[in-house]
Order: structure tokens, then C-alpha cells, then sequence
């Protein structure tokens, strides 16, 4: 089992299928730039048999970037175009990659594809010969593959590696997963997939239950080589695994992942997510892990007395680790005396202890009746004091 986990960032693909959250070709690239200086392994620029607009985007992106690899999704269709479209869109990157994909659950084979297994099998590998005549990187994706019969699963995957596949993807398409199931999962393909170790073994999991990045994590753990993740977990439904989720488990628990490492530039992770969620209009939630405008913000007067003796107490990780400027102290109803002072002194006032304490005794009388005070009125509210000081 490689160290190296390889991260596949699906931004421009599976993140821009949220609804609301479409790119231009022009987005597409400043995305693409900035995911080349974050470090990613794979940029999966898009799903060119969409649209001329998205083999455009691919194109251009595959022309532009160097350093990583650039992939492009492509459907197991009986006519084999879309695997066309994503080698005309990816020919000219430096490390071009066809992901082509089929659903095996029995679910979406009968009621979706409607067609037979064995159908489904013969597309699958199909397309993965098709996709080797044109590269050697070729990636094969079994859609659904937590509701698949295991025994099913194992052969497709098994026929995809033996038809060309450098790559193998374990979807939890519909984040119906939970992360002991998944593990058994993983575990049961390594040990019953006969081709397995000729390609690397990658997960790809949706938020629908919450445990995307718990699943993900306890994939790597048994040995997957590749996470698909999205920056900020953008995506369809309720989103993907969280790129700087999933690195920054890995970096900052090691020991628990058999000190498994990215190529990711942490700094780059929080200007990456505001550049993502700047262009796609999709705001990101205040406490979300790691990018959230609170993941490092400390209004309680216990954690704020803490972290301004040692960050270590309340913050397993740094604010700069990941581009963040500082840890921010907020000034709230739930803020004491020592949080209270550093931050007006971080605002310029060093107060007399006596001023001090009257000060902070209005501002908390203050926020207990309104549910926010602004940092300006504090700073009225000194300035009001200071100058009854003095006159």
C-alpha cells in the first residue's frame, strides 16, 4: 500500500452539478489554476459530452495546466461518443485521464439503464477498451456501488482491470453508506478481486447522510489510494467529501492513517474555497470545518481565556496551516474578561483595569439584550468612557 493518497478534485465536474452553481468556461480556468497551486493530483475539468460549452472548458483547461493530471467523465454507452468527446477535450493535457462509469445496482440497472447484468458488464468493459486505445490512464467508475451486490461488484471491477482500468471508484453515489459498512467494503474488494493490485482502489462519496468524509477516511484506512472530494463539498444533493476535510484529517490525526500524505499546499486550502465559492455563488456555512468564518473564532469566554494562553487547548490545528490570517477573538455575551481585553487591545486600547471593568460590565448588559453588538459600538463604548475620563 503506496503512503501517497491521491487527491481527484471533482470541483469542476461533480461540484458544478449543484444546482445553482454552474461555471463559465473563464471560472472554470481561474478554478483550475488555483487547484494546480493547492496541489491536487487530478483535476476532473468536466463531463464534456454535456455540452460544446463543457468540452470547450476541458479543453482549454487540459491545454493550460501543467504539473497534474486532468481527467473527464464519460458515460458506458452502447455508441462509445461520450468516451470520444472526453479524448477530444483531454488529448492535448500533459497527464490525460478518461473516468468512465456504468451504475451496477440492481435498482438503477432495471429501472434506470434498464438492462440485464450481463449487458451492463459487457458495456463497462467496452468502454474501458475503447477509452485504453486512447490513453493509458483510464479510470472505471461502478455508479452506485454501495447499493450493488457485492458478488456483482467484484466481477465488474474485476473485468474493468483486466479490459485496461488503472483506476477502480467505489461510489457511494447516494451517501447511503456508513463508515463501518464502507470499510467492509473496500476490505471485501481487496480481498476478492483477483486484479486488485494492478490499479489503484478509489472512493468517491456523497453527503446525503452526513458521513462523507467518515466514510472516505475509513476507506483510506483499509487501504484506498485515491479520495474524490469537492472544495467546500460542493455537489449535488447535499454535497460531496470535502477535500480540505479529508487532508486535514490525515495530516493532523497521522498515526490513525498509517501516516498516509497528500501533495496538498495547505495554506492554499481556505483561498482555494473562497475563490470556489466566490465564483460558483454558493456561500459557505459559517461553521463548516476548516473554511467556515468560525472554524477558528472563539466567542466563549473559557475557550477565549484558553486559546490566548496556549491555541493547543481549544484548536487542534492551526489557522495558518490551512490560509487562514489569525484565530479570531469575538467579542459576545459569552466573552470574558480576558478575551474582552486582548481583543480591544488587538483593536488599539489598552484600558486601566478599573475602565476596563466598567466597560466590559456595559457591553455584557448590552448583549443580553440584543443578540448582536457590533465592534464599532464597543468602540464607541470605550471611546465614551475614555473621554468622560478625562473631562
Amino acid at each position: 500500500m503506496s503512503t501517497r493518497v491521491r487527491i481527484f478534485d471533482t470541483t469542476l465536474r461533480d461540484g458544478e452539478q449543484s444546482p445553482g452553481a454552474t461555471l463559465t468556461t473563464a471560472e472554470k480556468v481561474l478554478v483550475a489554476d488555483q487547484l494546480v497551486r493547492l496541489g491536487v493530483d487530478v483535476i476532473e475539468a468536466g463531463f464534456p459530452a454535456a455540452s460544446p460549452g463543457d468540452l470547450d472548458a476541458v479543453r482549454q483547461i487540459s491545454r493550460r495546466v501543467r504539473g497534474v493530471a486532468v481527467a473527464g467523465l464519460a458515460r458506458a454507452t452502447a455508441s462509445l461518443a461520450d468516451v470520444d468527446a472526453v479524448w477530444e477535450a483531454v488529448q492535448h493535457a500533459e497527464q490525460p485521464v478518461i473516468h468512465t462509469f456504468i451504475s451496477t445496482s440492481d435498482i438503477q440497472i432495471q429501472h434506470q439503464l434498464r438492462k440485464s447484468r450481463d449487458e451492463v458488464l459487457e458495456m463497462a468493459v467496452a468502454a474501458v477498451r475503447h477509452a485504453k486505445r486512447y490513453t493509458s490512464e483510464v479510470e472505471f467508475s461502478a455508479m452506485d456501488a454501495t447499493r450493488s451486490d457485492p458478488e456483482y461488484l467484484v466481477e465488474v471491477f474485476e473485468a474493468a482491470i483486466r479490459a485496461g482500468a488503472t483506476t477502480i471508484n467505489v461510489p457511494d453515489t447516494v451517501g447511503y453508506a456508513e463508515p463501518v459498512e464502507f470499510a467492509e467494503l473496500i476490505r471485501t474488494l481487496f480481498e476478492r478481486v483477483p486484479s486488485i493490485h494492478r490499479a489503484v482502489v478509489s472512493v468517491h462519496c456523497h453527503d446525503d447522510l452526513g458521513m462523507a468524509t467518515a466514510n472516505t477516511l475509513a476507506a483510506i484506512r483499509e487501504g484506498a489510494g485515491q479520495a474524490e472530494v469537492t472544495v467546500n463539498g460542493l455537489g449535488e444533493r447535499a454535497g460531496n467529501t470535502s477535500l480540505e476535510e479529508v487532508v486535514m484529517a490525515l495530516g493532523t490525526r497521522p498515526a490513525r492513517f498509517g501516516h498516509r500524505t497528500t501533495g496538498i499546499n495547505t495554506e492554499e486550502i481556505v483561498p482555494t474555497s473562497r475563490l470556489v465559492s466566490s465564483l460558483t455563488g454558493m456561500p459557505v456555512q459559517p461553521n463548516k470545518a476548516i473554511v467556515g468564518e468560525n472554524a477558528f473564532a472563539h466567542e466563549s469566554g473559557i475557550h477565549q481565556d484558553g486559546v490566548l494562553k496556549n491555541p493547543l487547548t481549544y484548536e487542534i490545528m492551526t489557522p495558518s496551516s490551512v490560509g487562514w490570517e489569525s484565530t479570531r477573538i469575538v467579542l459576545g455575551k459569552h466573552s470574558g474578561r480576558h478575551g474582552f481585553a486582548k481583543r480591544l487591545a488587538q483593536l488599539g486600547y489598552n484600558l486601566e483595569p478599573e475602565v476596563l471593568e466598567s466597560v466590559y460590565q456595559e457591553f455584557i448588559t448590552m448583549t443580553d439584550e440584543r443578540k448582536k453588538v457590533g465592534e464599532d459600538e464597543v468602540v464607541a463604548l470605550v471611546q465614551s468612557r475614555l473621554v468622560a475620563a478625562v473631562s
